[in-house]
């Protein structure tokens, strides 16, 4: 076995789910490498729909699953980064402009322009999680990586701004904390599942990303390098698990298990015939007996399959309509991407290209080294994500010191959402 690279930086990563909380220590290697030294998960507690409901119970499952990833990884960490997908997240871009005059931009510039962008950051009582420079303008022209050296007379920049509301933030992070951890960041799921999940070439030509998580389903579309749009549906997979077990009248941990060992969201003509157990080994007799049952606590596949479609049906007209209110429609909306624990079910990605009439592909984690094959499911995509997202480490524009008094002439006083604007232009 080939020795492990010198590791140079760790990062501890904790992604707080409704279904399941779960946790990551990785290493940068000297060679620039990603090496997942230790995960962990377990099932979430004190969460409902993405926000903390309670306390002492969510530090508890904090505190487990990071323990878990601690002891396989052989060391502690003590800051982490924080995954959430509720809380009222919500995705801006705004967009500020200086004059240069028709010289080089030097790095003054940029700074000068930057700390402009944050004057123009008014998150109306909601909390800023990130407020990044997606990609410079030079007098109107887009998509320009780094100005810096060339000429122009007008130097713009486009910020995408993730916020949420505050209050539920505040008691995710307090969770953490409580559990004895600083908290480097809260990162929004969409943004940190597109790290995981996204190729720079699908975020350029544009892509919907649809994260099917346990209570919440994010919906978020990227065009031109950045996310332009995200829409929430308080809907997940554990609906479904939900709808099974009223159907049949069982406990939720059975649905669940017939949900992950014989759902599926494409149904075939032999479901008819094919009886499934309710049960699992060792529990028979101790149930009562399922809903349409037969004697053996056995219930028809293509009754449980039904059941399943019925959910997804809702879900997939829910996405449906927020993809069309974000503009992802014509030539150019055509890629879907699928990740979340949701996403694991058989079927689930022919389903949706049928339901939403776009090319679905399931969205899984990078191959990173040392990540076993247990979190190598779209489930644990956006915890991936959540490490490379700070090995990354993107440019915040509010950590640009006040060095820089905007005194230019620019464009873009309080947010302007052109979300609009830019989905017309990609799209």
């Amino acid at each position: 076995m080939a020795a492990t690279p010198r590791i140079t930086r760790v990062f501890g990563a904790i992604n707080i789910g409704s279904f399941r909380i779960s946790a990551m220590i990785a290493g940068l290697s000297e060679t620039g490498e990603m090496i997942v030294l230790g995960s962990g998960h377990r099932a979430a507690q004190g969460i409902k729909r993405g926000y903390v409901t309670d306390m002492a119970a969510a530090t508890y499952a904090v505190r487990d699953a990071l323990e878990r990833a601690e002891r396989i990884a052989n060391t502690s960490v003590s800051s982490v980064w924080i995954g959430c997908s509720g809380a009222g997240l919500s995705s801006r871009i705004a967009e500020v402009e200086i004059e240069i005059g028709g010289r080089r931009i030097e790095e003054e510039d940029i700074e000068r322009l930057l700390a402009a962008g944050r004057e123009t950051i008014q998150p109306d009582g909601r909390m800023v999680l990130h407020a990044q420079p997606a990609h410079y303008t030079l007098d109107g022209a887009h998509g320009v990586a780094n100005p810096k050296g060339l000429h122009a007379e007008r130097l713009g920049v486009d910020i995408h701004v993730m916020m949420a509301d505050g209050a539920p933030i505040r008691n995710i992070k307090e969770a953490v904390q409580n559990a004895h951890l600083q908290v480097e960041g809260v990162v929004g799921s969409p943004v940190s599942a597109g790290y995981a999940c996204l190729s720079h070439e699908e975020r350029e030509l544009g892509v919907a990303l649809v994260e099917f998580g346990g209570e919440v389903t994010n919906v978020s579309v990227y065009a031109g390098g950045m996310l332009l749009g995200l829409t929430a549906i308080p809907m997940g997979s554990a609906d479904i698990t939900d709808a099974v077990a009223s159907a049949f009248g069982i406990r939720r941990f059975q649905a669940e298990r017939l949900k992950c060992v014989a759902g599926s969201a494409i149904a075939s003509p032999a479901d008819h015939r094919e009886m499934i157990p309710v049960s699992g080994p060792g529990e028979e007799g101790s149930t009562p007996l399922a809903r349409h049952a037969d004697d053996k606590n056995r219930i028809p596949r293509a009754e449980l399959i039904s059941v399943i479609t019925g959910q997804l049906d809702r879900l997939m007209k829910e996405v449906g309509k927020a993809l069309k209110d974000m503009g992802f429609s014509g030539p150019r909306g055509h890629q879907v991407v699928l990740t979340g624990g949701g996403a694991e079910l058989a079927g689930i990605a022919d389903y949706a290209q049928n339901a939403l009439g776009k090319p679905v592909r399931i969205g899984r984690p990078p191959a990173l080294r040392g990540l076993p094959e247990a979190h190598s499911v779209p489930g644990f995509a956006t915890l991936a994500g959540l490490v490379l997202y700070a090995a990354a480490a993107p440019v915040d524009i509010r950590s640009i010191g006040p060095k820089h008094q905007a005194t230019s002439r620019y464009t873009g006083f309080g947010l302007v959402d052109r979300v609009f604007g830019a989905l017309k232009e990609y799209f």
